[in-house]
């Protein structure tokens, strides 16, 4: 069987397991192929001159060189549909269309001859699709991220266990970041939800260290600063007691409608000691330049979360 018969076949078995009856194929169907690689130049054989009056078969060599040339990029360019298909099924994400993320002329591109030159999608992408596209990695992020926590919350979970759930596993943020490349969606996008993600779970340490990754931390910061106030309005408003009263009484006006204004809903963990909290203020502060519109608020966090540290008297 040929290259191009052998993706085509394993191509046809992924969408119509996973659409037709939701099934996810066996694994050597999703191995991603290795295209990132340049392409190697034609081998020169040399051949001793005792050797050129024997005769015999073709060598497997003379043979493999003979074979038409592997147009990359539509290699690749099925990569990434076999790539965003065992998300799909690795996850089970539901009202996924993979199709759908693509336009015209890159699902045109799809089950051709891997040696052909196929009209493959090129310049800026319509708004609409990279919208798309950048939902499904943020689902996949999102996916990722509760299925490994799920897995931790588990006290039972053996080191072995964890080992064998997700030791042979996809690295997923690495992979969406890969994706978010071809796709054209922003990398940093899909990098700063991974770090909120993270936080969320109260994985408070993996998101100091996904937070070096980031390169617009200013907007990073500004999204943890509602993370946490989600955090602070669970700690303070979650029961009407007396010392929750008069710990809203100690705090700025403006502070105390920004934090009831906060959805604590949205986390996925609000049992996160209020010392974790604590160090993520500062780490807040640390990114924030001093000039910008939310440092005072940040100011007002380190003091709302010293009053709940400290009760009162």
């Amino acid at each position: 069987m040929s290259i191009y018969e052998s993706v085509k076949s394993g191509l046809f078995f992924l969408l119509s397991d996973h659409v037709k009856v939701g099934k996810a194929p066996k694994d050597r169907l999703c191995r991603r192929a290795d295209v990132s690689r340049d392409e190697m130049q034609v081998p020169v054989l040399d051949t001793e001159d005792a050797w050129l009056a024997v005769e015999g078969p073709v060598s497997i060599v003379e043979l493999a060189l003979e074979q038409r040339h592997i147009h990359y990029p539509l290699v690749e360019h099925h990569s990434v549909l076999c790539s965003l298909l065992y998300a799909v099924m690795r996850f089970s994400l539901k009202a996924v269309k993979p199709l759908s993320l693509f336009d015209s002329k890159g699902k045109n591109a799809f089950f051709k001859d891997l040696t052909s030159i196929q009209l493959l999608p090129s310049g800026e992408m319509d708004a609409n699709f990279i919208s798309v596209r950048q939902q499904f990695l943020l689902k996949v992020i999102s996916a990722a991220v509760q299925a490994r926590h799920a897995v931790t919350k588990d006290k039972g979970s053996s080191e072995e266990a964890l080992t064998t759930l997700f030791g042979k596993d996809q690295d997923w943020p690495v992979l969406a970041l890969d994706l978010a490349h071809h796709l054209q969606v922003s990398e940093d996008v899909v990098r700063r939800h991974y770090v909120g993600e993270l936080y969320s779970y109260g994985a408070d340490h993996l998101g100091e260290e996904a937070i070096l990754q980031v390169q617009d931390k200013e907007v990073l910061a500004s999204q943890l600063l509602v993370l946490i106030g989600q955090r602070l309005a669970h700690a303070v408003l979650r029961t009407q007691t007396r010392e929750g009263l008069e710990l809203l009484a100690r705090l700025p006006p403006t502070l105390c409608t920004w934090l009831k204004a906060m959805n604590p809903q949205d986390l996925q963990n609000t049992e996160v000691p209020i010392a974790t909290t604590a160090k993520l203020v500062n780490k807040v502060i640390e990114l924030l330049p001093e000039n910008h519109g939310q440092y005072s608020l940040a100011l007002h966090l380190t003091e709302a979360v010293e009053a709940i540290a400290i009760p009162p008297l």
